[in-house]
């Protein structure tokens, strides 16, 4: 019996040795290790344990250290087809990886359009078929994983050789870059496929990546508060510690005396890891830290549609993502490329229309301000009906492309399209010069498409655009006297500008944008109104505070009154409303925003109704006797019905309500036409600054917001601080 148990110790203390020696699933059969440069091999095993390496005839070691880590150093080693094996060995265990290749590796990141895969693009079935002639291709998948911490391996990752029975699941962009790559260069090219669609960029972005750019440290140090080991964490703990103390002393005391006792202390929401998808860097932690330091060559990234809001802070957090990379791959040069987003239609069509713009604009500052970045420009080969365009071979083409002249030196490529490089004012014309416009051509044969020109007195206009070398002329009989344009910048902008190769031009925009009076611009007889009031909105409070009060100065007399509302979001058009009406009140300091102490509570009809806007739905009339209706008071108001008019719905805040107290209330000042059934503008909430209510035309419920569900008049939605511009400007003649 002694010696059975004697056995048994030692077979249990083998297994628990073998078990030991573990590898993360970047190693396997199949993979590609990247040539030319030293081969990190990482894993864990028991504290001091050596650990032999080998690769053909290459041989390394390491020891592990006091935590288990070890790491060894395989030498450089040129492109090979001819399959390898991996053996790595020590701590008791003996693992061997078959069908290894050496060529190019590259990681492949981002979200849908880069996790789409070529199952899902043009010609799937050709593709799968034909993927049987391009063995040397390989892929490693990553599985969807989101962790607060960084992990050494990812459960379920492998590689495969792409193979009609397997391509079909390999990204699409990714696949088609390595296809053109492996043909081009004639090595082997391996994939590491991490990606997960609809994420932000900010869970794929490193801590010291955030840490490296100004505008983003402030999520460096969320990042900070939420992990263990660092000083503000262990500060914010112990505080939390104290007060847990003293209120288990008082749950004693209660105990004891049988008095109540206050709630027990909440944990800081603070100190909480980060673990969903969407929050900092989760999908690093989760799916790519497990892959460092394995070699690579580079980074492509395909990402932005969740981010596409931001304007030039994505600029930000791409310098933020790129840095990370690079700082733990030890590579301060590794090439980075991305791909554009494609035109969509986002929204309505006038909702948020240069979106877009905006954010190509700052993928295109990436590209011209972070070193060794590169763009490929898609606005051509997209699909305004759907967000995930199914031509992803010509993705991958343009990645290799830029991959090809950039990175390997093939500088006879041409791997771009026309780029702004500077604009010239010729009278009333301004020409757009371009670099990389050898043969600049429009694809359709047709005038370049997608310009707009702006200048004193105008809005942008669709400009009349002519080639002229590597320039293109631009004017508009509507702007005589042009000082900025801009190129592709709705999001609806599928452009047919390109160079001889048949490659687009992004988009750009230079030059200096008047500010525009649309009062004086969209009014035809505004020289006949004069201003009493002008507000910017911003200035919301318990007082109002206009930039403009001349209520002083205007005298009884004047028979018409009119408002003026401007609103625009960042990403978006300049929206606004004009509406007249009889005068309903001689006095004009009860004109403006019916704030408590102006003695302004007005809910009646008013007469000749004159509406003028450019926001969809809103209805334009002119002089209509019976339609106009106002609902200007201070007080708290509920959406039963008034006495005043019977139009309205009881249940609904709309264009009759019925006002109640207190006066010094929530606020009304809206101005509705009854006969549409319509509010023409809306200014609520007023005291509430940023989370006031501010819009034109009948609201709509708000996704997520239950108390905008029975709202028409804008009542609840609590949205003045998502306009960057919003000015009301009271009139009367």
């Amino acid at each position: 019996m002694k010696r059975f148990l004697f056995f048994m110790l030692a077979f249990l203390f083998a297994l628990s040795s073998r078990a030991a020696l573990q590898m993360p699933g970047i190693f396997g059969n199949e993979m590609v290790f990247q040539r030319d440069m030293a081969l990190p091999v990482w894993g864990k095993a028991s504290p001091g344990a050596e650990i032999t390496v080998q690769l053909g005839d290459a041989t390394a070691k390491a020891v592990a250290d006091a935590a288990g880590n070890w790491k060894a150093v395989l030498p450089s080693r040129p492109a090979s087809a001819k399959p390898l094996e991996l053996v790595v060995s020590g701590d008791g265990d003996r693992r061997i990886f078959k069908n290894v290749l050496v060529g190019e590796v590259w990681l492949c990141s981002g979200q849908s359009n880069m996790a789409m895969v070529v199952e899902s693009c043009n010609d799937a079935e050709r593709e799968k078929a034909d993927a049987a002639n391009y063995p040397m291709v390989r892929q490693f998948k990553v599985p969807n994983l989101a962790r607060p911490y960084p992990e050494f391996d990812a459960p379920g990752a492998a590689w495969s050789t792409a193979s009609p029975s397997t391509v079909g699941r390999y990204t699409a962009a990714g696949y088609f870059f390595a296809r053109m790559l492996a043909c081009e260069l004639g090595v082997p090219v391996g994939i590491l496929n991490s990606s997960w669609g609809g994420t932000r960029i900010e869970p794929w972005t490193t801590p010291d990546g955030f840490k490296s750019v100004e505008k983003t440290q402030d999520i460096y140090e969320r990042l900070q508060m939420r992990n263990p080991a660092t000083d503000q964490y262990k500060k914010a703990l112990r505080e939390f510690l104290a007060k847990l103390g003293q209120w288990e002393a008082l749950a004693q005391e209660s105990l004891a005396k049988s008095v109540p006792l206050k709630p027990m202390p909440a944990f800081p929401a603070d100190l909480i890891p980060y673990s969903d998808r969407q929050q900092p860097s989760t999908l690093y932690n989760g799916m790519l830290n497990p892959m460092v330091p394995f070699a690579i060559r580079g980074a492509l990234w395909y990402q932005g549609e969740a981010n596409r809001n931001e304007g030039m802070m994505y600029y930000e957090k791409t310098r933020a993502l790129v840095n990370g990379w690079r700082q733990v791959w030890n590579n301060p040069d590794l090439p980075f490329y991305f791909v554009q987003l494609a035109p969509y239609k986002y929204g309505d069509a006038k909702q948020d229309s240069l979106v877009m713009g905006s954010i190509w604009e700052a993928q295109a500052e990436c590209e011209k301000s972070i070193p060794n970045v590169w763009m490929a420009v898609t606005n051509d080969i997209g699909d305004m009906n759907d967000i995930h365009p199914k031509n992803k071979q010509d993705v991958g083409k343009r990645l290799c492309l830029l991959a090809l002249h950039h990175t390997y030196g093939r500088k006879d490529i041409v791997c771009s399209g026309p780029k702004f490089a500077k604009m010239t004012k010729e009278g009333a014309s301004l020409r757009i010069h371009f670099d990389d416009a050898k043969g600049l051509r429009t694809r359709d044969g047709k005038a370049p498409d997608c310009f707009e020109i702006v200048g004193p007195g105008s809005e942008f206009e669709v400009a009349d655009a002519r080639i002229d070398g590597e320039t293109v002329v631009l004017s508009s009989a509507k702007v005589p006297n042009p000082t900025a344009f801009r190129f592709a910048w709705h999001k609806y902008s599928e452009p047919n500008l390109q160079n001889a190769a048949g490659l687009p031009c992004g988009a750009c925009r230079a030059g200096d944008v008047p500010v525009v009076d649309y009062f004086a611009l969209k009014i035809k007889d505004a020289d006949s109104w004069r201003l009493v009031y002008d507000l910017p909105i911003a200035k919301g409070g318990d007082k109002i505070v206009y930039d403009r009060d001349d209520s002083g100065k205007v005298k009884p007399g004047f028979s018409k009154v009119a408002y003026f509302l401007e609103l625009k979001k960042s990403n978006s058009s300049m929206e606004y409303v004009f509406v007249s009406m009889d005068a309903f009140t001689q006095d004009a300091k009860k004109l403006g925003v019916p704030a408590y102490g102006t003695g302004a509570v007005f809910q009646q009809k008013v007469g000749n109704l004159t509406v003028v806007s450019n926001v969809s739905g809103v209805e334009n009339v002119v002089d209509l006797s019976d339609a106009g209706f106002i609902e200007f008071w201070p007080n708290n108001y509920g959406p039963g019905l008034s006495t005043v008019i019977p139009q309205g719905s009881a249940s609904k805040w709309d264009f009759n309500d019925r006002m109640s107290e207190p006066e010094n209330g929530y606020g009304s000042m809206q101005v509705h036409n009854i006969k549409a059934g319509q509010t023409v503008f809306a200014y609520n909430s007023w005291k509430r600054g940023s989370n006031a209510d501010l819009g034109i035309g009948n609201s709509k419920p708000v996704s997520g917001k239950e108390s905008t569900m029975n709202t028409l008049d804008w009542t609840f939605n609590a949205n003045a601080g998502q306009f960057e511009v919003k000015r009301l400007r009271v009139f009367v003649k």
